[in-house]
């Protein structure tokens, strides 16, 4: 429980050099960035036919990767968050929010905060304020903004809602990343990420609206307004986590959450337009496919 040395943090500023190999226009090593993405989305999709309980593990898992990712960011900054309590609360509460519920997730999430509380003062009061602040984030931003994940999937035709929740917000990525590089000219937000164009951004949005407007009447039998219009929603909200996880690293003076992942980063620079997407589909689709 005790806090890095000076040391320890400049290791961990050291800790995710970027990966050599050719890279695209838009700062990624393609080949490398598209297997890693189809290992992932076999993983995905696999665990989502086998059964929602396997699912729910594999985000489960994916949390505790999540915290410790942004426990090492944060710790570049000076805050030290504790990883174990947040850890089993992140375990916690994405179980809580299957079995549950939300009321469920948000006591989960409290008695997770409370643990993280007296875990750090019990290690000395120095800093101790700091470092549950940041835990308290991490709660957050991942952890209880997944638990609308396992909510949507405990829900009647749960895994067709975690398909269409996943689809569109990858298509936001994809159509992001190609219109942005064959047409980006005109910044969004240079001073948080110099690559992301008003081009992309457009592209973000047709790409989630032709995507909501097929598979929302082929798995959940809505129409495909209803579709395109949740896209169309979509694509800002994940341009949203994009951004406010490209202010955290820049903040932080990193270019990404961990190198974990080839060709991509940490779990979390692939999770940040997720998690900001969930909970806007979670109430959309209570919408669009009642119980």
């Amino acid at each position: 429980m005790t806090e890095p040395q000076p040391a320890t943090r400049r290791s961990i500023k050291a800790a995710a050099p970027a990966p050599a190999g050719p890279s695209s226009r838009a700062g990624r090593n393609l080949p490398v960035a598209i297997a890693s993405g189809v290992v992932l989305g076999i993983l995905v999709a696999g665990t989502l036919v086998i059964h929602p309980v396997a699912f729910a593990v594999v985000v489960c898992v994916a949390m505790v990767v999540a915290v410790w990712e942004m426990r090492q960011a944060l710790a570049v900054g000076g805050l030290f968050a504790p990883f174990a309590p947040i850890a089993i609360g992140a375990v916690s509460m994405i179980a809580a929010a299957y079995v549950r519920g939300a009321e469920a997730l948000v006591f989960a999430a409290a008695l997770t905060l409370v643990a993280t509380l007296i875990w750090r003062v019990a290690d000395g009061m120095t800093g101790a304020l700091r470092d549950v602040g940041a835990g308290a984030l991490i709660l957050l931003y991942p952890c209880f903004l997944a638990g609308f994940a396992a909510m949507m999937l405990a829900e009647p035709q749960g895994q067709w809602r975690i398909f269409v929740f996943i689809i569109t917000t990858v298509f936001s990525d994809i159509g992001g990343y190609a219109f942005g590089v064959l047409l980006g000219k005109h910044p969004m937000a240079p001073k948080l990420s110099p690559k992301k164009s008003w081009e992309g951004f457009a592209g973000s949005v047709l790409s989630c609206a032709v995507v909501g407007a097929i598979v929302i009447p082929l798995t959940l039998d809505g129409a495909w307004w209803q579709g395109a219009v949740l896209g169309a929603l979509v694509a800002p909200a994940a341009t949203i986590g994009d951004l406010i996880e490209s202010s955290l690293k820049r903040n932080l003076g990193i270019k990404d959450m961990s190198n974990i992942i080839p060709g991509h980063g940490g779990l979390m620079d692939r999770l940040d337009s997720l998690v900001m997407v969930v909970p806007l589909v979670w109430v959309a689709l209570r919408i669009i496919a009642p119980h």
